[in-house]
């Protein structure tokens, strides 16, 4: 049995769910992604199937089917199922369900699963009515929230619930998806004659971004404003796909030379010093799919070869932006990234470090090949130990028929270093 609590039972005459919503799968056959805990070899699918399912907690991003799982367990369970939103309920609510949950238990020996839609935003006062009944049994919990539940939620409660994390789903699960509403009469859009072209797929797979309810619901606004054709077939192509999630389709090829051309376009923007540009470049090749790890290595790179000494925080910014991409992920990792694109375009400019090290190279590879001088070998005492002496500098040999490599410019910080060099330089055997 399902209760829905204060959340108004769907009656004749109310407003029709949106697509979202209403096409939840009745089984886990139906269930596409989050194979991590669902596959057949999987505690909670055991536990579903028989009806074991005892108090669990679902995070993760929106539309990743948290929801739509719960639902699952609604439907094949044979417990009083309550669902009801951690915001609008309180403390005599909570005890309510309890009594009520009570006498069900002693009475018909029957189970209460009470599902907690954003439990994030259960107090501690809330969590600590509800504790005692989840810990003797009268209550399973599952709580449902897209914020991480070690952070929101007690210890107490968290250690005897089951966590599961939801990820966003894959770009084939997003596929499944809308085939799967296209094609179902019942709860989906398999009444309506819909004849939809691969890219418009492609586009909304990619910009749902993992999350199922943003691809249905551009999918149901697609279908239900396009006015079928003369023989009644509703042509959803990528112009209805982009408006329909209001994305423009960005494409170049990523494989080819749109690839190098725009990557070209960007590196040569913040060599220029123009960050508009460079910012343009990185926006559109991010919403053309570009792999955001490519674009950071590239900024690496940039900050070295175009920057150099000139601005040294320059790499740790870039390098920062890289570290962030692989620890954010996106979409939210873009605006570390769009931060070190704008400052590695800005900073001044020298590219001393990268002539620097070509000369050095090419003196390795082409010069005469130097011995290491003697005072300087490991454990040899007639080496100078610099900070023994004023200044922390004392003029001795460190190579063979020196050479210079690195030539600082006089620009931002390098022009500092120049002066020291040059300081150094004339003092230097």
């Amino acid at each position: 049995m399902q209760k829905y609590l204060f959340a108004g039972e769907n009656k004749a005459g109310s407003l029709e769910q949106p697509l979202a919503a209403k096409f939840v799968p009745d089984n886990l056959d139906g269930f596409y992604g989050q194979e991590h805990i669902v596959d057949r070899d999987r505690l909670l699918n055991r536990a579903i199937l028989s009806d074991r399912v005892g108090s669990i907690i679902f995070f993760g991003p929106s539309g990743t089917g948290k929801t739509a799982l719960a639902k699952i367990i609604s439907k094949h369970t044979k417990s009083y199922f309550i669902e009801t939103n951690a915001v609008i309920i309180g403390v005599a609510d909570i005890k309510k369900i309890v009594e009520q949950a009570e006498v069900r238990q002693k009475a018909y020996n029957q189970r209460t699963i009470l599902l907690l839609d954003e439990i994030h935003h259960f107090n501690r006062t809330q969590q600590d009515a509800l504790l005692p009944y989840v810990e003797k049994g009268v209550i399973s919990m599952i709580g449902i929230t897209t914020e991480n539940p070690y952070f929101y939620i007690n210890s107490a409660l968290i250690s005897r619930s089951l966590v599961f994390e939801f990820k966003p789903l894959a770009d084939e699960s997003i596929r499944k998806i809308i085939i799967s509403v296209l094609n179902d009469k019942e709860r989906g859009l398999g009444k309506y004659s819909v004849k939809i072209t691969e890219d418009a797929v492609e586009h909304i797979i990619k910009y749902s971004n993992g999350d199922a309810r943003k691809a249905l619901n551009a999918v149901e606004i697609g279908v239900l404003t396009t006015p079928p054709d003369r023989v009644g077939n509703i042509n959803f192509d990528l112009k209805t796909a982009e408006e329909s999630i209001q994305h423009k389709s960005v494409v170049y090829d990523k494989s080819g030379d749109g690839h190098y051309d725009h990557i070209s376009a960007f590196i040569k923007s913040i060599r220029g010093s123009d960050p508009d540009a460079a910012l343009y470049w990185l926006t559109k090749m991010l919403d053309a799919g570009e792999d955001p790890k490519f674009i950071a290595r590239r900024i690496v790179i940039a900050a070295s070869e175009d920057v150099g000494n000139a601005d040294p925080n320059a790499l740790n910014v870039a390098v920062s932006a890289l570290q962030s991409v692989e620890f954010v992920g996106m979409p939210e990792a873009k605006i570390p990234l769009a931060q070190a694109c704008l400052y590695v375009s800005c900073a001044p400019k020298s590219n001393a470090v990268y002539n620097a090290l070509s000369s050095a190279e090419e003196e390795v590879q082409k010069g005469k090949t130097r011995s290491v001088p003697e005072h300087l070998k490991d454990s040899n005492e007639r080496y100078l130990y610099p900070h023994n002496y004023p200044g922390h500098f004392i003029p001795q040999e460190y190579m063979p028929e020196h050479k210079i490599f690195y030539k600082p410019t006089e620009q931002g910080f390098e022009e500092e270093i120049k002066k020291r060099l040059e300081q150094w330089r004339k003092k230097q055997v």
